[in-house]
């Protein structure tokens, strides 16, 4: 696996910030979307917005809210941005963060 640029993590921390504030603006309220990370190719051609879904229950219907406004999110992320190429925007649910959930409640237990 290659380090990331100072360019990659920067322009990620944005969109990352970018995408939790459309989310937010734009979701319905039935359920609680949080982007918890998102990270770019080293050509920015690509992004990856990680999220986690409360109640677990709403998951897949947010992920698929969220994957129909991966083109209203790159209007949002070009007006936002200042970078020449737009990168294309797959949401995905964030695996880590659910496993890391998962452990903590065995832990709790």
């Amino acid at each position: 696996m290659q380090e990331k640029s100072k360019r990659q993590i920067k322009v990620a921390e944005e969109l990352k910030k970018i995408a939790q504030g459309f989310f937010q603006r734009n979701s319905s309220g039935a359920s609680m979307i949080t982007v918890t990370d998102a990270d770019i190719s080293k050509d920015l051609r690509k992004a990856n917005v990680y999220i986690t879904v409360l109640p677990i229950s709403k998951e897949l219907p947010a992920l698929d809210f969220a994957k129909r406004m991966r083109g209203d999110l790159r209007t949002e992320i070009k007006k936002k941005l200042p970078i020449k190429m737009i990168p294309f925007v797959e949401v995905q649910i964030d695996l880590g963060e659910k496993n890391r959930q998962k452990i903590d409640d065995l832990l709790k237990s």
